[in-house]
């Protein structure tokens, strides 16, 4: 006898890792945790899903916790890259979310996924590299003709000053070390003496330094893409609280803090560091233009999310592209999602649709 009720073809679960921590630093460790335990509860659903984690450290070894609670992880025995990769063989994985966000977490530990043969949601390592270095960046959006600030390349300390008062564009400029994220070494320079303290912080996270000219306020928002079923479709802007006098640029400040036990938390999400813009609103128009040609330009799959800083006339300029998305409730690209109706299970499932995974190995 049968029962009528069961379902002729049961679908399998996707076996889904995902891939945090940090091959650099705790900051960067902690920042990947936030997200990633965000989207392990966000996402949770036993019937389509089977959820395992894998967390590199800073001295590179590899665990695989329960969760991602400090008693799972130190009960979690760590292992060598080859004992991770059998281990991941083991478990016979679907897809890879990659939750990393330092720079070879998001370069070659998305290429290891590649070589290892898994599939991978989310942006190649390749175009991660690219994204990773502003300088790069710019160079590629511009010659697809989108607009950027007069900008150069110092590299410190071989460089002679250019001008007058060091800078190699004209002052007010915004100083930013090529190859760091979260607004870290990013400042304002409108004085010869700024723009020299500003280089030399700017130096310590890299040797390589950006400088642009500052494109007067205006606004700040930010664009995400999301890829459903081959054809990307342009979110909700996000605007970010920004004054001429008193905040001209976001700084990591306005993006990360930590509370009183030490625990890192994403001060952005705040109401009133950051809201949706309305859709009628005459600069969503013309942002959503210039972000698909960046996403087209860069070569972005499944999501993209770039910033633009725009000038009291109105005209959008690019400034850098963010390409990752957690899949948790705190990603910029799911809050613009869920402005626009779509859910995080039906992000999440139109992403595995891109990679031709349906529910079912």
């Amino acid at each position: 006898m049968t029962d009528d009720t069961a379902p002729a073809h049961p679908t399998a679960r996707v076996t889904v890792l995902h891939l945090a921590g940090s091959a650099e630093d705790e900051f960067h460790s902690d920042l990947s945790r936030v997200y990633a335990s965000d989207a392990l509860t966000a996402l949770a659903d036993p019937a389509r899903y089977e959820f395992h984690v894998a967390l590199v450290s800073p001295d590179r070894t590899w665990r695989f916790p329960v969760d991602l609670t400090d008693d799972a992880v130190a009960a979690a025995p760590p292992l060598t890259l080859a004992d991770a990769l059998h281990h991941i063989e083991a478990l016979g994985v679907d897809v890879v979310v990659p939750q990393m966000f330092c720079l070879p977490g998001m370069t070659s530990y998305r290429a290891l996924v590649d070589v290892a043969g898994l599939a991978l949601l989310g942006n190649t390592a390749d175009v991660m590299a690219v994204a990773a270095d502003k300088a790069l960046t710019r160079a590629v959006v511009a010659a697809a003709g989108v607009p950027v600030p007069e900008g150069h390349v110092v590299v410190v300390p071989t460089d002679a000053p250019r001008s007058g008062t060091g800078s190699p564009v004209s002052l007010p400029a915004v100083v930013k070390p090529v190859d760091s994220d979260n607004s870290v070494g990013v400042a304002l320079a409108r004085t010869p003496d700024e723009y020299t303290d500003a280089l030399a912080d700017a130096a310590r996270f890299s040797r390589r330094v950006l400088v642009e000219r500052y494109v007067e306020l205006g606004r700040e928002v930010r664009c995400g893409i999301v890829v459903v079923d081959g054809e990307p479709v342009c979110l909700p802007l996000e605007e970010y609280a920004v004054d001429a006098d008193s905040r001209p640029i976001r700084t990591r400040e306005d993006k990360l803090s930590r509370d009183e036990d030490g625990a890192l938390y994403l001060v952005a999400k705040n109401a009133t560091k950051a809201w949706i813009v309305p859709e009628d609103d005459p600069i969503t128009e013309r942002v959503h233009a210039m972000a698909l040609e960046c996403h087209r330009a860069l070569g972005c799959r499944h999501y993209s999310l770039f910033d633009f800083r725009v000038d009291p006339d109105g005209r959008p300029w690019f400034l850098e592209a963010g390409l990752y998305c957690s899949y948790a409730q705190g990603s910029v690209v799911a809050v613009m999602a869920a402005a626009a109706g779509i859910t995080l299970a039906d992000l999440f499932a139109a992403g595995l649709r891109e990679l031709s995974i349906e529910g079912a190995r």
